[in-house]
């Protein structure tokens, strides 16, 4: 089976798996808004799309080599506990807290802080509204309370205008706050920052922002139309609103954004590193110092070899150029390099 054909298999099974929730979780479509039936297909075909391309980005030799060896580190019976310690610390402090960034710049770390938040918080909201996951009754009797209720169960009962219900019913503004202030200070970055400018490119940057920015504007619009306007220009500013989520959900597998779904992968290669750390590590040919891992010295000649690259040297003592160091393997390149020369001369 071919690495494409495996792919679209995943993909349709994912696919699948979200159609039935969706089924399910709005008992059997009684839930299910069909003004959203839009938003629906896209999320599907969103969901075809990214599982297709992360099942193609695991096929890579590089990729499946740290995707194999970060689990097999992860799940090793002899650091489980201390793993689990470590996965729990690490999602708090470089995936919620975005630590990762900050070290970049506290400025930037606030970007893409906002930027991230907003957009799931956006989500977690959104999705199962769509889907049918969650919908909102009136208590009988009781007009001014709300029940909740979670794949068709009760999850309890709140009055309107409670501080829950404000917050509930205007969560998506708050998002849309936190994603406007993301887009801002990134816009500034790449108007002030010259090497940020120099570098940008049109797909890749500018329009993740305006697409976010937009789904923010027009969601914003919203709720000004019907609460403070009587609903004027509602239709109008629905539609923009879906042709610019639409559009994002189709755009989500191809543009940046699939680095989100990327990103959590980067917890397996931490653990991969640290194993490396405590583990053997592999001595240069030349000056027999040690250098790197052993096992990722391994691993990266396999790739190599996976990828076509023919790095053997069997004239050599190291017999691989993976097995020198970086300070012999510039001391060699010197010394091939006057011996070519000298032998020009000669």
């Amino acid at each position: 089976m071919t690495d494409r054909t495996q792919a679209i298999l995943w993909g349709l099974v994912t696919t699948a798996s979200l159609a039935a929730l969706i089924v399910v979780g709005s008992r059997s479509l009684a839930h299910f808004d069909a003004a959203l039936v839009s938003y629906t297909f896209a999320s599907l075909f969103a969901t075809f799309g990214i599982t297709y391309r992360y099942t193609m980005w695991l096929r890579r030799p590089p990729t499946q080599m740290y995707w194999r060896r970060g689990w097999q580190v992860f799940a090793s019976p002899r650091h489980l506990g201390r793993n689990l310690l470590q996965l729990l610390r690490r999602f708090f402090l470089e995936f919620a807290a975005n630590r990762f960034i900050f070290r970049r710049g506290g400025l930037r770390g606030l970007t893409h802080w906002l930027l991230m938040w907003g957009t799931l918080v956006a989500g977690a909201i959104t999705f199962p509204l769509v889907f049918g996951w969650i919908h909102f009754e009136t208590v009988p009797g009781h007009l001014d309370t709300y029940r909740a209720y979670f794949f068709g169960v009760s999850a309890g009962t709140f009055p309107i205008e409670s501080a829950i219900g404000f917050i509930a019913f205007h969560g998506l503004v708050w998002a849309s706050f936190l994603v406007l202030g993301g887009v801002m200070l990134a816009f500034r970055r790449r108007m002030v920052d010259h090497g940020a400018a120099a570098l940008q490119q049109f797909g890749e940057d500018i329009l993740p922002l305006l697409l976010l920015g937009a789904i923010s504007i027009t969601g914003l619009m919203l709720t000004v139309s019907y609460s403070w306007m009587k609903a004027y220009a509602y239709d109008f500013l629905a539609i923009l609103h879906a042709i610019t989520v639409i559009f994002t959900l189709l755009w989500l597998p191809f543009g940046k954004f699939f680095h989100i779904f990327q990103r959590p992968a980067q917890l397996g290669v931490g653990f991969y590193k640290e194993a490396g750390e405590r583990g053997e590590q592999a001595r240069c040919a030349r000056c027999e110092q040690p250098y790197a891992p052993l096992p990722m010295v391994r691993d990266l000649t396999i790739v190599e070899q996976q990828l076509g690259f023919t790095y053997e040297m069997p004239r050599h003592a190291a017999g691989h150029y993976q097995r020198v160091c970086p300070k012999c393997r510039r001391a060699l390149f010197g010394l091939a390099q006057g011996a070519a020369w000298s032998g020009a001369r000669s």
